[in-house]
């Protein structure tokens, strides 16, 4: 298992923890997603390490951004 952590900007409400974490769980492997909004982080546990353009896309499709 891996467990990576994102800063995603531009979540604000609960609308925008299910957005991401919707997006999320659609890449393969990834087993759980845990989302603090206060902080703006995203923590991701898969079964190995993820491209993390993969993982930009999928925040970019639910409508927030990546930092980095």
């Amino acid at each position: 298992m891996t467990t990576t952590t994102y800063q995603v900007t531009g979540m604000t409400c609960d609308h925008c923890v299910r957005a991401v974490t919707t997006e999320l769980v659609l890449l393969d492997g990834v087993r759980s997603v845990d989302v603090d909004l206060a902080q703006g982080v995203v923590t991701v546990t898969s079964d190995g390490p993820l491209d993390v353009e993969d993982v930009r896309e999928a925040i970019d499709e639910a409508g927030y951004a990546l930092e980095g």
